[in-house]
């Protein structure tokens, strides 16, 4: 039986999120919907969860004394990481001192806030179909990785480039030849999340699409923890970055079984705790490149992800909702409620406190909804909003989500 408590009393359930942008704000929305005190953190003040959670605070999440101290301040039953750059061997240190629980775990955070973690784990460790890839500290050693040295066969080209730390897309670029190389190099090392260094190398898929499965663990009615898979979602990157997305994304039943069987492989080996007992619940994204029948793995993240933002119209429960009850210990649904799609609505200025002319015109496209998250500051290719259509027919669907996006005209106030 799970047991919640009354926010701001001492019987309160007390969450606390590292990191709070527009995907943190929904999971805090959703795990006050449950009765939960929620606390939200983030490098910069204002984020779009601090602007409804209980308590904000802002600190810088890499340094693990400021982390440690705010944690062992706090006294969370639950830490809920949302972004990559963390301190995460302090997050470690206090798990395995029963200080807090992670979500899904420490450790599933340490694997995968860097490429080399998980890309390891999966290839390496499970045996998990991947591109070829290989890791370099230098430009010296990014040219002879992809053209190759001493016999040894290179990646060749072409092939794409990112640093091991980065998010949304952040420093990734496809290398098309040599004089690509360099400026892909410079790129990747602008682009991390932690400045200059390591960067993975990896050969080209032909792939047909790719797709996010998004995966949950959650406590089945005997305690036992179960997995679920939402239908597949589609989506469509530019430079490594969500613009749209739409589910259900059509598949073999092949390529649907084997993209299930990698993405529970995966969550199975990251839900891992201490002593290798089952728990890591909550929601993953998994992403997936298919051809065919054929699937590789290519990336994950243990929470709710970009291109699930979809499921707030097609899900009876999205994602952020899926994540909440997960790691609470709550029953879920991955039932889809409508086809639908989104798209992503960018800043298109460098300002801060902008303001959105056109709502009215995006919100009369059928079928339609707006998010903007109320990030303060706005650059011309950031996320500030998402539109959202559900239609019976998914292309429908993509093309008037698009529609509704560009209504939307961001400006200077």
């Amino acid at each position: 039986m799970t047991t919640l408590g009354t926010p701001l009393s001492p019987s309160a359930t007390r969450v606390m999120l590292l990191g709070s942008g527009e995907l943190g704000k929904e999971v805090l929305i959703a795990l006050q919907r449950l009765g939960v005190e929620t606390i939200a953190v983030d490098r910069y003040e204002h984020a779009p969860g601090q602007q409804v959670a209980h308590h904000a605070r802002t600190i810088t999440m890499s340094d693990a004394a400021q982390l440690k101290a705010l944690i062992e301040a706090e006294r969370p039953h639950l830490v809920v990481p949302e972004i990559e750059a963390i301190a995460t061997p302090a997050l470690q240190e206090l798990e395995a001192a029963g200080v807090v629980r992670v979500v899904p775990t420490a450790r599933a955070a340490r694997l995968t806030m860097d490429r080399e973690g998980i890309r390891r784990l999966a290839a390496e460790t499970l045996g998990l179909p991947t591109s070829p890839y290989r890791f370099c500290d230098s430009l010296d050693e990014l040219r002879a990785a992809i053209d190759g040295e001493q016999g040894a066969a290179g990646i060749g080209y072409p092939c794409i480039v990112k640093p091991v730390m980065s998010s949304s897309g952040k420093g990734q670029s496809k290398i098309d030849g040599p004089a690509d190389v360099q400026t892909a190099w410079d790129y990747a090392m602008a682009g991390g999340r932690v400045g200059p260094g390591r960067v993975i190398v990896e050969g080209f898929i032909d792939f047909d699409y790719e797709i996010t499965q998004l995966t949950v663990r959650a406590r089945g009615a005997s305690g036992e923890i179960e997995t679920h898979f939402c239908d597949p979602i589609g989506h469509v990157q530019v430079s490594g970055d969500y613009v749209e997305s739409w589910q259900p994304h059509p598949m073999t039943p092949a390529a649907q079984a084997e993209s299930r069987r990698v993405a529970k492989a995966v969550t199975d080996n990251l839900g891992q705790g201490l002593d290798g007992e089952p728990s890591g619940l909550g929601l993953y994204g998994v992403e997936l490149f298919v051809k065919g029948d054929q699937v590789w793995f290519s990336e994950v993240s243990p929470r709710p992800h970009d291109t699930g933002m979809v499921t707030m119209v097609t899900q009876w429960q999205n994602e952020f909702e899926l994540h909440a009850r997960a790691i609470l210990g709550l029953p879920v649904s991955t039932a889809l409620k409508s086809p639908g799609a989104s798209a992503v609505i960018y800043g298109g200025v460098d300002a801060t406190g902008i303001v959105f002319d056109g709502v009215d015109e995006a919100l009369r496209v059928p079928n339609s909804e707006v998010r903007l998250f109320g990030k303060p500051e706005s650059f011309v290719k950031r996320r500030m909003g998402v539109a959202l259509v559900h239609d019976a027919d998914v292309d429908t669907a993509r093309t008037q989500a698009k529609l509704a996006a560009s209504k939307v005209k961001p400006r200077t106030a």
